[in-house]
């Protein structure tokens, strides 16, 4: 436990109806690393049961007891089986901002509030640019429907005049065994069908689950963190998309000869989620190795050799 917390308990945040755990991908890794530090975990989801609430009871009951939230809800955009439309954009928005502004008005209510709140967002946020780099303090969040998402999802979470700390993850593509992207990429791979997608020269902004998962922990934890992390590698800022499928390739020992054609990224998952696989940020983790996070997978080689070990 960090000094100084009492009530021991964290709170994350799940759209997740699954019996198994309710957090989805990231929120497994979250709760388990948490749960091996002495916290209490709670899950609001859909469903109710054990070390649950729903979503319903948050609203009537308001928010138990806790030292800490964490919000990890979002809709997948990138489900390659949804149709890029008006209905699945609201869902996306709604997965987001909706959730964030109902946990957002929990902690504002409470009569006890918890010391910190933490959500995680993407680096979305920033433009795609093959040569710009971008630190926490770069601009962003207003050129396309994802960044603008960004900004409205962060917007969301504020609580003017809380004595509760804030913290905003902005996260790379998350990698890790069993979910995330890594996941629908395996087979390809492994049959040594895969390779780059479009040119393979857009930046790859990546972090290893454990990493993203430990800023979490660490922004929970450690009582001077505030503002804005964000959540790659060190490494990432030289990552290309035509890299990791390389590096991916040799973890497994195949080649990655066969690129993923442009047009059949966009004829897939139409043009407008197309640009966040064909097109890609310089994303640096500044303020997050300056608030003393150390991380585990700094590089891609050793990241991925963990994955598919």
């Amino acid at each position: 436990m960090a000094q100084g917390y009492s009530r021991d308990t964290a709170v994350t945040a799940s759209l997740s109806p699954s019996p198994g755990g309710g957090t989805g991908f990231v929120g497994r890794a979250l709760t388990q690393l948490l749960r091996s530090r002495g916290h209490q975990v709670t899950h609001v989801s859909r469903q109710g049961g054990k070390d649950r609430i729903t979503w319903e009871e948050l609203s009537h009951s308001g928010l138990p007891l806790c030292d800490a939230v964490v919000n990890l809800a979002g809709e997948n955009v990138l489900n390659p089986f949804r149709r890029w439309g008006d209905a699945f954009c609201r869902e996306v928005i709604s997965s987001r901002v909706e959730t964030t502004k109902a946990l957002a008005e929990a902690i504002a209510a409470a009569e006890q509030p918890p010391r910190a709140w933490v959500l995680v967002t993407g680096v979305g946020f920033y433009r795609p640019s093959p040569t710009a780099e971008y630190t926490e303090d770069s601009p962003g969040g207003d050129f396309d429907f994802f960044s603008r998402l960004v900004s409205s999802w962060e917007a969301a979470a504020l609580i003017p005049g809380s004595p509760t700390r804030g913290v905003v993850v902005r996260s790379g593509v998350v990698l890790g065994r069993d979910g995330g992207a890594i996941s629908q990429m395996l087979l390809p791979f492994r049959l040594g069908l895969g390779g780059p997608m479009g040119s393979g020269l857009q930046p790859f902004p990546w972090i290893h689950i454990q990493d993203l998962s430990g800023i979490v922990c660490h922004a929970l934890e450690k009582e001077s963190v505030q503002g804005i992390l964000n959540g790659v590698a060190p490494s990432s800022p030289g990552t290309s998309n035509g890299t990791f499928a390389q590096e991916l390739a040799a973890a497994l020992g195949r080649p990655a000869l066969l690129p993923v054609p442009a047009w059949a990224v966009r004829a897939v998952f139409g043009a407008e989620r197309a640009v966040m696989l064909l097109e890609g940020q310089r994303v640096l983790p500044k303020r997050t190795l300056e608030s003393g996070y150390s991380f585990i997978f700094p590089e891609l080689p050793a990241a991925l050799r963990d994955i598919v070990a």
